[in-house]
């Protein structure tokens, strides 16, 4: 092996080693108990603000997922979206619980409502974004074949919270908070490898868990 690729080789396994590694605060307030009664459905919705902001889709899936190993029955978002339209669009969704009892009130609104069994709504606002990026990598090919080197690196922090709503007593059930920050690294002789840091599954897991704590069937 060239003695030239020694001190490369080194420092890539050096980056295998710390890569991937986040950071996760959960922070809950609880302020009443839920109770999860056989029949009763609970939707995760994510906020929808306007039409250039919107909580991912996935992260709201994978949320949903976590509530349904604690052995509640969860109402796909999407399919809620169907059956509830147009009331939860971006501008006409319910921001808080007296604009909520307001839909109540539309004799179609109440109808599905009954249908679908609902009792839990499980708000999600939040994003994963990209805060800092640093160094680069530069990729060419030529006579012997194609080849990158370089090193990146970049920061991603997932900030999500849920607010649980009890559509039977028309009261907030619990707030809760998920972080993650974490370091990504793309290092490249020859190839890059992506090492990434995975914050938004991180902040789903404890968020997850908070909501299985809180629905969970006995």
């Amino acid at each position: 092996m060239s003695s030239r690729l020694l001190p490369r080789i080194s420092a890539l396994a050096a980056v295998l080693l710390i890569a991937g590694c986040t950071t996760t605060k959960i922070d809950e307030r609880r302020i009443t108990s839920a109770t999860v009664q056989t029949g009763d459905t609970v939707v995760v919705l994510g906020r929808r603000h306007s039409s250039d902001y919107e909580t991912e889709p996935d992260f709201i899936r994978c949320v949903g997922h976590g509530v349904e190993r604690a052995g509640a029955r969860v109402l796909p978002e999407l399919e809620f979206m169907n059956t509830f339209y147009p009331w939860f669009e971006p501008r006409t969704a319910p921001m808080s619980l007296k604009r909520f009892q307001a839909l109540r009130n539309k004799p179609l609104f109440a109808q599905r409502l009954r249908e679908s069994s609902l009792r839990y709504i499980v708000w999600v606002d939040g994003q994963t974004e990209t805060v800092d990026k640093a160094g680069s990598i530069s990729c060419a090919v030529g006579p012997g074949g194609a080849g990158c080197i370089g090193f990146g690196t970049w920061d991603d922090t997932s900030t999500y919270e849920a607010s649980v709503w009890d559509l039977q007593k028309m009261d907030i059930v619990a707030q809760i908070s998920a972080e993650a920050s974490g370091t990504s690294y793309m290092p490249a002789l020859i190839v890059p490898i992506p090492l990434i840091a995975r914050v938004q599954s991180a902040a789903c897991d404890g968020l997850a868990t908070q909501l299985k704590t809180l629905f969970s069937t006995q």
